[in-house]
């Protein structure tokens, strides 16, 4: 099937009538807790646009949550995965092995930042990885604590549940969770202002803060790691001030605690670099990536130094379905894709196009508090006018406009007043302008 025309075109109302059919049959099938942010169902994808059962094609500037980096059908990665498909869909590689899943380990040993000799293990999902990245931290340590951050996201499964922050939608009603987690205040510049320039520009010194924190409620002593996105995402795309991390590194390292990266939504050009750490030249111990390692197959990792990964015992990692050939052969595939087309680059082309869009909208706009992020993965922060007071119904009312007018974003942040930005790196110029026009003139009449 060929890509869909590079256009936005609205051949019915959002939703049109094969999706509201298909909205019915979701109803009796479905799990209510299955929420979804669009009322319309895909056919097709490609580029800069997702097409629907009803023939609209809306603009993507969502990815699929920065799954689908490289496109939603880069070339690449669909020859590649038909070909890994011909020859066999499975064997699991803890029974029989294969040579994909070794030469996945291999590229993520060379990409990430991580000093040393290196090793890896392969996964299905970013909360997997994350899951696992405690379990190898904790087996390195031999200590029970573990450290994540205000406003964090780390996934859905229980331990992670306990990682992330935000109770609405993903821990209301679902606890207990997993034990000896414990958090501390993130760097959160636009917030951070409201008690002193100095606190909000100063990483170092927000560093210190959380910090301090730990040293009082946990001690190093019983702290096996401290996990953290580099740029928060679901948090609200968060950027901690300058300093931040390194000096939260520093002490990791001082203390014999393990400095988990979580770039399951940052990593692979994401941000205009391959991992957001490389923006302060930080090298974790362990680094966690999943979303666009694999241009929509479900795969994740942890890479790390190799006295860590080598701590568990034989088996003490694994999953039946972790590194499976078809989500390994597109993995290769999209780290080629992203090398030999610049992406990178990219990333930073979409970066300034947006900044200097959204920029020139805030100036006009005091209702947009704050316009944030790097590369391709990008935030504007909705408050009410005048005010640092987050505005959660302008966000929906944006979104929603946005929406019915065929363009695909995203909302986030621990006050819901966040709108995200994470278009596919194969997007043109002249959609992503559009798309944008598209916000400009939704937000006007909000």
């Amino acid at each position: 099937m060929s890509h869909p025309e590079q256009s936005r075109h609205l051949a019915t109302a959002i939703p049109g009538p094969r999706s509201q059919a298909l909205i019915d049959r979701k109803g009796t099938a479905v799990a209510r807790g299955v929420g979804t942010t669009m009322p319309v169902y895909a056919v097709r994808a490609g580029g800069g646009i997702v097409e629907d059962v009803d023939g609209n094609r809306l603009i993507d500037l969502g990815s699929g949550i920065a799954v689908t980096t490289v496109g939603n059908s880069a070339p690449k990665v669909v020859e590649a995965v038909r070909s890994q498909v011909g020859d066999f869909t499975h064997t699991c590689f803890m029974v029989t092995p294969y040579e994909g899943y070794v030469a996945v380990c291999e590229q993520l040993n060379r990409l990430t930042p991580v000093r040393g000799d290196k090793r890896s293990a392969l996964f299905n999902s970013g909360s997997e990885a994350v899951e696992n990245a405690v379990k190898i931290a904790r087996s390195h340590t031999h200590k029970p604590a573990v450290v994540a951050f205000d406003h964090a996201y780390h996934g859905r499964t229980n331990l992670t549940m306990a990682l992330t922050a935000k109770v609405m939608p993903y821990k209301d009603g679902f606890g207990p969770f997993a034990p000896e987690i414990y958090r501390a205040p993130l760097s959160y510049p636009f917030r951070d202002a409201e008690f002193g320039k100095e606190l909000a520009t100063d990483g170092e010194l927000a560093a210190k803060r959380a910090i301090t924190v730990i040293d009082k409620q946990i001690g190093a002593d019983n702290l096996a790691a401290v996990v953290i996105e580099p740029i928060q995402g679901e948090g609200g795309f968060i950027v901690p001030a300058d300093g931040f991390l390194p000096t939260l590194l520093d002490w990791c390292r001082k203390n014999d605690v393990v400095f988990i990266a979580d770039e399951v939504q940052t990593g692979f050009a994401r941000t205009g670099a391959m991992f957001a750490c490389e923006h302060e030249g930080i090298d974790p111990d362990l680094i966690v990536t999943a979303k666009g390692i694999a241009g929509g197959l479900p795969l994740s990792a942890v890479t790390g130094r190799a006295e860590i990964m080598d701590s568990p015992h034989v088996s003490g990692l694994g999953g039946t379905y972790g590194g499976n050939p078809i989500a390994c052969a597109a993995a290769l595939a999209t780290i080629e894709t992203i090398e030999s087309e610049g992406l990178v680059a990219r990333a930073q082309q979409i970066e300034k196009i947006m900044k200097d869009r959204l920029g020139r909208l805030q100036a006009e706009d005091d209702r947009i508090g704050d316009v944030r992020g790097r590369g391709a993965m990008i935030a504007m922060e909705l408050v009410k006018a005048g005010t640092t007071e987050p505005d959660a119904d302008l966000t929906k009312a944006l979104c929603a406009g946005a929406h019915a007018a065929g363009v695909i974003v995203l909302s986030c942040g621990t006050y819901g007043n966040v709108v995200r930005f994470l278009p596919p790196l194969s997007i043109g110029d002249d959609l992503l302008n559009e798309g944008l026009d598209v916000l400009e003139e939704v937000l006007r009449g909000a």
